[in-house]
Order: structure tokens, then sequence, then C-alpha cells
């Protein structure tokens, strides 16, 4: 019985040291490890707060806390009903989910004012590589930006862009929100780039 003890005994301590060993080889590296990633998180806030406040889609540092964002007319020849208050609700929109500025209605840091100067449908000319014909709407905006904070950054341009469509299709319904929610989506980028991205 007593041999059968000591020999229990031999292996607990056998299993011991093997687990002591084990400890020792492991520990070392989760220690560098653990020190290793405190770093990194340390390097990661000094980056952050040395550089001011940033916005996480390429605007950089704002200096500016309001926005506003006046009513755009419709000053083209061909009216089409509320495509004005549509572009001026998808910039606000833009602007206020790609930064941390307030929206306000007057006295704002940013203003953003203008009117829709062009809207046309035109036909394509064929080409070898399209075979159906087709039409074009054409969207040009005179966008003035004023910034009361730094002057220099004011400016007055027009944007503009198009929409394709086959020549078959009337342009009303959910083909006329389409082509203005895609029209729309890239001049608003645009103007969104020209006043705080300075792309």
């Amino acid at each position: 019985m007593s041999k059968v003890i000591k020999s229990q005994l031999r292996k607990i301590k056998q299993y011991k040291q093997i687990n002591e060993q084990f400890n020792s080889s492991t520990v070392q590296p989760m220690k560098i490890q653990a020190k290793i990633h405190k770093f990194t998180a340390l390097l990661f806030c000094l980056i952050l707060s040395g550089c001011g406040i940033y916005n996480f889609t390429g605007t950089g540092q704002i200096d500016a806390e309001t926005f506003q964002v006046n009513y755009f007319l419709n000053n083209a020849e061909l009216v089409e009903p509320g495509i004005e208050r549509t572009f001026t609700t998808q910039l606000q929109d833009l602007i206020q989910g790609q930064t941390s500025l307030n929206l306000t209605n007057t006295n704002a840091d940013l203003v953003y004012e203008g009117e829709i100067t062009q809207y046309r449908i035109s036909p394509m000319t064929a080409t070898a590589e399209q075979t159906a014909a087709q039409n074009r709407l054409y969207i040009a905006i005179n966008v003035r930006f004023t910034n009361r904070k730094n002057p220099d950054d004011d400016f007055e341009k027009t944007f503009s862009h198009f929409y394709d469509y086959p020549a078959n299709d009337q342009l009303i319904g959910p083909r006329l929100t389409s082509a203005l929610e895609e029209i729309y989506e890239r001049i608003t980028q645009d103007v969104f780039n020209a006043s705080l991205a300075k792309w």
C-alpha cells in the first residue's frame, strides 16, 4: 500500500514539475504580448489626441460647429416639381451623416445655398456599343458655400451629373426617383468634398 502511495506521490511531483516548466515557458510570452497590446493602444490614443478631432470620412478637422442648408430654388427652364426640396434634404442628410456638425436654420458657421439651373432631357447619339436608343437626364446646380469662420474657403460653383435610361421609358414614378437619387448622390458628395474634404 505504501509503495502505491509513494508511486502516486512521485507521479504527482513529476506532474507538478512538468506543469511549472510549461507555465514558465508560456507566461513570459503572454506578458510580452500584453505589453505590446498596451503600447499599441497608448500609441493609437496619442495619434488621435495629437491630431485634433477627425471625422472618419476623410474630412479632417472641421473648424465649425453648425451648418445650414438654405432652400435651393428651381430656376431650370424645364421645371420638375419637388426636385429642389429633395436636393436640399439630401444635402442636409449627407452632411449630418458624415460630420458631427449641428444643423441650424440661422447664423450657422457654414452656409449652403443656391439654385437648380438646368434640368433637361435629351436623346443620346447612337454609338457602336450602344444598340438601344437612350435618353439622358442632366441636372446642374449652382452652389454658394460660405464659411463664416474662414472666408478663404468660400466658393460659388456649378455641380452637375446625368442619368441615362432607355428612350422607350417614361421618366416618372420609380424611374424618376432612382434617376434623382443617383444624380443627387453624386452632386451632394461633390459639394461635400469641395466644401469640407477639400478634394
